[in-house]
């Protein structure tokens, strides 16, 4: 798959840090986009439900085979050049992972994991020099992430002649970024940047790894989506995440379930004699979120886009206060929002930091975002960056 015309600035800049790399130039560039979560929070890795989209925002990385049978990469927000031969990468991941900075290890991780799930030999692929420049917003809960394992997965399988489908290269992202890198996150980010489409979301089911388009009709309703990035950087390898996913395997196992998908609505009053109260709530909001998924979908499909509103609410308050991952900046903005007009408002993300969301009719994107500034500014927060996004297409190399 090729991607549209990529922006002038992030693809050219992979392609000039080749260049100074190794005074050639690449065989191709490919790129990968973000993304947005309309709603599905922390419900990837419980066998659930979400709703992602792609942005336009892309990672984008300039790429050449190599005949030493080594992968060297590296990237304009850090450009000392990380080398590791082909043949250490089995010894490298995961024990060893420690021994390369941790950017590196999503796209060399990407590689081992490619590596792996198509059982090619060392022997039978080159080595690549990868030069990586990105516009995604790194932090801000976009899936900066899940753009570079795109990226990497999608040009590695092309040069090595892998034959592997989409959904293969978003594993292998997940695996990198799981086993790699020590994040242990699901797999919806890089669902949602490989398989992306314009002027679409995917309803994806975890379990299954089934997909389907829906259409989100913002277009034709004259609305927009609107990020609201804090500025609060967040990290999926610090202890809230990793507490967050805990919390919800002990409610599953409570319950006698392999995994929150398997726990509906009714099913939480029995469960609330069963865990403690903090393991409670983290459930209740999975559980719940689940049903807003399927709801969401729903009604996109029957009532349009204007009526998801009160949906995306009640997800920012079940993520605040139930499995209480926002942050004070993270509710002024979806606060401010709704109070400035906005259809509906939620944090998007992983939570702890990153951005929010709201959707808005277009002729009140300004009068939004000025009042999520002055809100911020009346609380003595740096200034959050503002902007729409549309459903962007997946990754692929680029034209």
């Amino acid at each position: 798959m090729t991607s549209p015309t990529p922006a002038p600035a992030a693809a050219r800049g992979a392609r000039d840090l080749f260049v100074e790399l190794t005074g050639t130039e690449p065989a191709g560039t490919w790129s990968a986009p973000g993304r947005v979560n309309l709603i599905g929070e922390h419900t990837d890795y419980n066998d659930g439900f979400v709703l992602p989209f792609a942005i336009p925002f892309r990672t984008h990385v300039a790429l050449a085979p190599r005949r030493d049978g080594v992968l060297r990469v590296v990237s304009t927000f850090d450009p000392v050049p990380v080398e590791v031969p082909l043949a250490e990468l089995d010894a490298l991941f995961p024990d060893r992972r420690d021994e390369v900075p941790e950017w590196a290890r999503y796209p060399l991780g990407v590689a081992w994991a490619l590596l792996r799930a198509s059982g090619t030999a060392v022997a039978d692929v080159s080595g690549a020099d990868l030069a990586f420049s990105s516009d995604v917003p790194v932090g801000a809960g976009l899936s900066s992430s899940a753009a570079i394992e795109g990226a990497t997965a999608s040009a590695l399988a092309d040069t090595w002649g892998l034959g592997l489908d989409r959904v293969t290269l978003a594993q292998a992202g997940r695996t990198a970024e799981n086993e790699a890198v020590g994040a242990p996150t699901g797999i919806m980010d890089q669902m949602a940047s490989m398989l992306g489409e314009t002027d679409a979301a995917i309803f994806l089911d975890c379990r299954t790894l089934d997909t389907e388009v829906v259409d989100l009709g913002f277009d034709a309703a004259d609305l927009a989506l609107v990020v609201m990035d804090t500025g609060v950087k967040h990290s999926h390898a610090t202890g809230g995440y990793g507490e967050r996913r805990a919390a919800c395997e002990r409610g599953a196992a409570a319950m006698g379930v392999g995994a929150l998908r398997d726990v509906s609505v009714d099913d939480l009053p029995r469960l609330a004699d069963l865990v403690d109260e903090v393991t409670f709530r983290r459930v209740r909001h999975i559980v719940t979120e689940n049903q807003r998924v399927l709801d969401t979908v729903a009604v996109l499909r029957g009532a349009g886009p204007t009526a998801i509103g009160d949906l995306l609410v009640a997800s920012h308050a079940s993520m605040r206060d139930d499995f209480e991952i926002s942050v004070p900046e993270l509710d002024t903005a979806v606060e401010a929002a709704l109070a400035a007009g906005a259809i509906g408002a939620r944090m998007t993300g992983g939570g702890f930091g990153g951005a929010a969301i709201a959707l808005v009719s277009r002729d009140q994107v300004t009068a939004v975002a000025d009042g999520v500034r002055r809100a911020f500014a009346g609380r003595g927060f740096a200034e959050p960056h503002v902007f729409p996004v549309t459903a962007a297409s997946g990754a692929g190399r680029d034209a």
